[in-house]
C-alpha cells in the first residue's frame, strides 16, 4: 500500500465480520441451511464479530440467500448486537425504490444494526439475469445512477424534483457500502466517499490495485471522512493444519465443479481431490486469499494479509460442509482476534 494511513495497523485493531451464503449441503435442504445460518449468526453475535452479511445469488441450488432482504430480517430478529446486512444486494436486479423500502423496513425493525452493501453484477448467469431484469438492457452500466437514486430515497428531504418517496426509508441513516471484484466500485466508492469491500475471496487479481486506487483517491463525504476498506477472505480454522486443509476441500470441490460447468450442493471434504494440474492451478489461484490451519498458522497468515492490504476490517466466509466444524472454525478465529 502506498498510503501512509493504511500502514502500521495491528490485528487487535481490526474488526472481524462474517459473510454467509446460507449454503445448502449434500444430504440437506434449504430449510436446514437457513436454520444453520441463524445459528451461525447467533454464535458470531456471542463471540464478538462485528457484522453478519448475506449475499444475493440466483439459480444456484447450493445457495439459499437469494431473497436476501428476507433472510436479513430472519437473522436480525434472532440476534441481539451484531450488525446484519447484505454482501451484497445486486442493485441492477432491483428498482432502487424497492430496496429503499426493504432496507427502510429492516432499519425500522432493527435500528442501528442494518448495513446495505451493493454490487452491480447479476449474481447469476445471463439467462437468470434476463429473468430478473426482464430484458437485456440492464447490464449494470447505469449502477452509478441507480446508486444516486437510492441515496435520494434515504434523504430526509429531497433536493431533486422526485415526487416519489420511500416509506419506510426516508430520513433513515443506513450505511451504504460498495462491493466489488474489480476497479469499478473502488473508483466509485472513492469518488463518493463511501466504505468499500473487495471480494478477494473469489476474485483476488484486482484486490491490491483496487485498494491502492481507493486509498489514494478517496474524497471525504458527509458519511465518511477517511477511506474504510473491508477485505473478504476464506477462512478454515481447526485444531490442526491437516484438519483445516481437509475442511477446505469442500470449497475447492465447489470451484472445481464450476470450472467444469456443474452447479450443485456443497459436497463433503475428501482426502484427495480429483483434478488435473491446470484445474488445480486455477482453483488455488482464485482462492489464494484464504487463511487455513490451526490458530497459530492462521494468525500469521492474517498478519501478513493485514500488512499487505492495510485493511480496516476483515470479513470471512467459511464454506465448510459440516455445520459443527464451521461453528468451531469461527470460534477459533474469534480467539485469534480477541487474543491478538
Amino acid at each position: 500500500m502506498t498510503t501512509e494511513s493504511t500502514s502500521h495497523k495491528k490485528l487487535q485493531e481490526i474488526p472481524f465480520s462474517i459473510l454467509d451464503l446460507a449454503t445448502v449441503t449434500e444430504g440437506s435442504n434449504i430449510s436446514s441451511a437457513l436454520k444453520n445460518s441463524l445459528e451461525l449468526a447467533q454464535h458470531a453475535d456471542e463471540l464478538g464479530y462485528n457484522r453478519f452479511w448475506l449475499a444475493e445469488h440466483h439459480n444456484m441450488p447450493g445457495i439459499a440467500s437469494s431473497a436476501t432482504s428476507v433472510v436479513i430480517g430472519h437473522i436480525a430478529g434472532g440476534t441481539k448486537r451484531i450488525r446484519v446486512g447484505s454482501g451484497g444486494i445486486m442493485l441492477p436486479n432491483h428498482a432502487p425504490l424497492v430496496i429503499a423500502e426493504q432496507f427502510g423496513t429492516l432499519e425500522s425493525l432493527y435500528p442501528g444494526r442494518i448495513d446495505l452493501g451493493l454490487g452491480r453484477a447479476p449474481g447469476s448467469d445471463q439467462l437468470t439475469s434476463r429473468a430478473l431484469r426482464r430484458g437485456p438492457g440492464s447490464d449494470g452500466q447505469d449502477f452509478p445512477q441507480r446508486l444516486e437514486e437510492l441515496q435520494h430515497f434515504f434523504k430526509p428531504t429531497s433536493t431533486s424534483s422526485m415526487q416519489v418517496h420511500a416509506y419506510p426509508g426516508r430520513g433513515l441513516d443506513i450505511p451504504i457500502w460498495l462491493l466489488g471484484s474489480s476497479g469499478f466500485s473502488a473508483e466509485l466508492a472513492a469518488r463518493k466517499g463511501l466504505p468499500f469491500s473487495f471480494a478477494s475471496h473469489f476474485a483476488p487479481d484486482y484486490l491490491l490495485p483496487a485498494l491502492d486506487y481507493y486509498y489514494n483517491n478517496f474524497q471525504p463525504s458527509e458519511v465518511l471522512e477517511e477511506p474504510y476498506a473491508m477485505v473478504a477472505l476464506n477462512a478454515f480454522v481447526a485444531e490442526t493444519d491437516a484438519e483445516a486443509h481437509k475442511l477446505a476441500t469442500s470449497h475447492h470441490r465447489q470451484f472445481l465443479n464450476m470450472i467444469r460447468g456443474r452447479f450443485g450442493l456443497m459436497q463433503p471434504p475428501v482426502d484427495e481431490l480429483d483434478w488435473n494440474m491446470q484445474e488445480k492451478a486455477i482453483v488455488k489461484g482464485q482462492l489464494r486469499y484464504s487463511v487455513m490451519g490451526d490458530k497459530k498458522s492462521v494468525r500469521d497468515q492474517l498478519n501478513q494479509m493485514l500488512e499487505q492490504t492495510g485493511a480496516n476490517e476483515f470479513i470471512v466466509t467459511s464454506p465448510i460442509y459440516d455445520h459443527q466444524a464451521r461453528l468451531h472454525s469461527i470460534k477459533l478465529l474469534s480467539e485469534i482476534f480477541n487474543q491478538a
